[in-house]
C-alpha cells in the first residue's frame, strides 16, 4: 500500500463515527436502520457515512427484499486490512463498548421482525442459531461414516480422535509433545480403541501395524521435511488404504504463522501431488477447501489419495 493510499484511509477514519460503524460491522451484518438506533444517530447521517466506507472498498452490501445489509469488506488490499487490524487493536473505548452492549437488543427486534432464517439467508454459515454449531454438524455426519483403523499424524489433544472413536474400528494417536500427547490420553480416556503415543511423523516406529486411513490435519504445516513426512504416512497404509491431508496454501505471511510455531509457509497444490505420487500413492483429489475472509485471508488446502 502506497503511502497516498494509506493516508486516505486514515484520513477517512479520522471521524469517530466511521470507526464506530467500521467496528460494528465487523460483528454483524446490520441495515441503515439498525445501525442507526445502535448510534443513536439519523439514518440519513449513517448513509452519508457508509456511502465513504464503501467508496473506500472497507464496507460492502447486498440486498434482501427491501433492506441492504451492510458488513465490513474483508476481502481486497490485504496492507489495507493490516492496517485497520493494528488501529483496532490499539483503540480501547467505552463508547466502543456501549456500542457493542446495545447492539443485542437491536438484533432481537429484528428477529421479531422478521424470520431469523430470512435475515441470514446466502450468509447462514456466519451465524449462531442455538444447537446449530459446526461441531454439531460433525458429529451428525460422521455418524454416516466407517472408518476403519485410524492413524492421526500430528494429532494434537485428541479432538479429530474423539469425533472418530464411535466410528473407527481403532485409532492411533502421534503427536511429538510430550504435554499434548498427555492433555490427549486425559480427554480419549473413555474410548478402548484408542491409543495415543509420542512420535516424530518423519519416523513414524508403528512397527507392524497398518491403516485404513491416515490423516494429516495441518500437520505438514510442522514438517521440517513434508515430503518424508507424506513418504512415512504412506509406508503405514494397507493396500486400497487413503490419506487425507490437509494443509495450508502457499502464503507469505510468516509473522502471523510464527506465533502457532509452524516449520514452514504452506504448499501449492502442486507441491501436495508431487509429495504423494513420489510416495507410489493415487492421487483422487488435491483442492482448495477454504478461503479466510479476513486477512490475510489464508487458504486451506487439502490431497486425498489411496495406496495402490
Amino acid at each position: 500500500m502506497d503511502l497516498a493510499t494509506a493516508s486516505s484511509v486514515l484520513r477517512l477514519l479520522a471521524d469517530p463515527t466511521r470507526v464506530r460503524l467500521l467496528a460494528l460491522l465487523e460483528r454483524e451484518e446490520l441495515t441503515v436502520a439498525e445501525l442507526a438506533s445502535v448510534l443513536h444517530l439519523a439514518q440519513p447521517r449513517v448513509s452519508t457515512h457508509l456511502a465513504k466506507l464503501k467508496e473506500a472498498n472497507l464496507v460492502r452490501d447486498r440486498r434482501a427484499g427491501v433492506s441492504a445489509y451492510y458488513r465490513a469488506n474483508n476481502e481486497g488490499d490485504n496492507h489495507q486490512h493490516a492496517l485497520l487490524h493494528s488501529l483496532r487493536e490499539s483503540i480501547d473505548d467505552a463508547l466502543l463498548r456501549e456500542d457493542a452492549a446495545r447492539l443485542p437488543s437491536v438484533l432481537a427486534s429484528r428477529a421479531r421482525e422478521a424470520g431469523w432464517a430470512d435475515t441470514v439467508a446466502g450468509d447462514m454459515e456466519r451465524h449462531y442459531s442455538p444447537g446449530r454449531t459446526w461441531e454439531t454438524l460433525a458429529r451428525s455426519l460422521l455418524q454416516l461414516l466407517e472408518t476403519g483403523d485410524v492413524l492421526d499424524i500430528a494429532s494434537g489433544d485428541g479432538i479429530t480422535a474423539e469425533l472418530l472413536a464411535p466410528h473407527a474400528r481403532s485409532i492411533v494417536c502421534v503427536d511429538s509433545s510430550e504435554r499434548v500427547v498427555a492433555a490427549a490420553s486425559q480427554r480419549l480416556k473413555p474410548f478402548s480403541n484408542v491409543k495415543v503415543i509420542q512420535g516424530d511423523m518423519h519416523a513414524l516406529e508403528l512397527g507392524r501395524q497398518r491403516f485404513d486411513l491416515v490423516l494429516m490435519l495441518h500437520a505438514l504445516t510442522y514438517a521440517e521435511q513434508p515430503a518424508r513426512a507424506v513418504a512415512e504416512a504412506a509406508g503405514v497404509l494397507r493396500s486400497g488404504g487413503r490419506l487425507l491431508a490437509v494443509t495450508l496454501g502457499k502464503h507469505d505471511h510468516r509473522a502471523a504463522v510464527e506465533p502457532f510455531d509452524h516449520r514452514n509457509l504452506g504448499f501449492t497444490q502442486a507441491e501436495l501431488e508431487a509429495y504423494a505420487r513420489a510416495a507410489d500413492l493415487d492421487v483422487f483429489s488435491v483442492t482448495r477447501l477454504s478461503r479466510e475472509r479476513k486477512a490475510p485471508h489464508f487458504e486451506v488446502i487439502s490431497l486425498l489419495a489411496q495406496k495402490k
